[in-house]
């Protein structure tokens, strides 16, 4: 079979070559791969937003736009495309200054910022500076992502204590927290304890008890994604029961 010719507008839009040769088989698995990442992509989208200080709805748009982006000027197929914890956190970082967080201002300058991040990436894109990155060590990029892991983890004890708990930095936040312990709410603290003693529950012993069921492995594998969302569900149902009980 003669191959067909390139498309001179496939160096843009790769979607024009690729797109030529997609066929029913690739179809069932891009479907399948499709409900996977949206199982993990909300909770994740959801959870980032609030990370960088803006509403949970923004995470979603955030999420869903670039997916749709990427598929016409990807040109990878394997590369993964969606919200990050450590651009979350440098948001939250570059735009504390700017405005409080959650505001009208605040959510403006998220979207001057990301326009801003775009247009140079862009402009990095057409310059061919990918090289740059060969500078990087990859002992200070591990170093930058685990100190992020921890000022992560360490900005979320408010969430799941139920306190009022500032601070940008990982000294500032160990400093602030004992003075708001007093403020620490019971109820908050067992519904986030139960929803991280879940999810590693569903993470490690998941996939067993399903096949132990009878559910197949290749099965078990897909549902067992579904462990964020039914911890989700469930925090929320347990929320909504204390309100009308109150």
């Amino acid at each position: 079979m003669t191959p067909l010719p390139r498309c001179g507008w496939a160096r843009w839009l790769p979607i024009l070559d690729w797109g030529r040769h997609y066929h029913a088989g690739l179809l069932g698995q891009d479907l399948l791969a499709s409900i996977i990442v949206a199982l993990m992509l909300i909770p994740q989208a959801l959870a980032y937003a609030m990370l960088a200080g803006l509403p949970p709805v923004v995470g979603l748009y955030a999420s869903l736009v670039p997916l749709v982006i990427y598929t016409l000027l990807g040109s990878s197929a394997t590369l993964s495309v969606g919200p990050m914890a450590v651009v979350s956190l440098m948001t939250a970082a570059a735009l504390a200054p700017v405005a409080p967080a959650g505001s009208a201002a605040y959510i403006a300058a998220a979207l001057v910022l990301a326009l801003l991040s775009g247009a140079i990436l862009l402009i990095m894109g057409l310059c061919r500076l990918g090289f740059l990155v060969n500078f990087l060590s990859h002992p200070v990029m591990t170093g930058f992502v685990s100190a992020s892991g921890l000022l992560i983890a360490a900005s979320q004890l408010k969430s799941l204590l139920g306190i009022e708990l500032s601070g940008a930095t990982l000294p500032a936040l160990a400093q602030a927290l004992p003075g708001a312990l007093p403020g620490l709410s019971l109820p908050t603290l067992l519904v986030g304890l139960g929803s991280l003693a879940l999810l590693w529950a569903i993470r490690r012993h998941g996939k067993a008890l399903l096949v132990r069921c009878g559910v197949p492995a290749g099965a078990a594998a897909v549902l067992i994604k579904l462990g964020p969302i039914v911890t989700i569900a469930l925090a929320a149902a347990i929320a909504g029961a204390a309100a009308g009980w109150r």
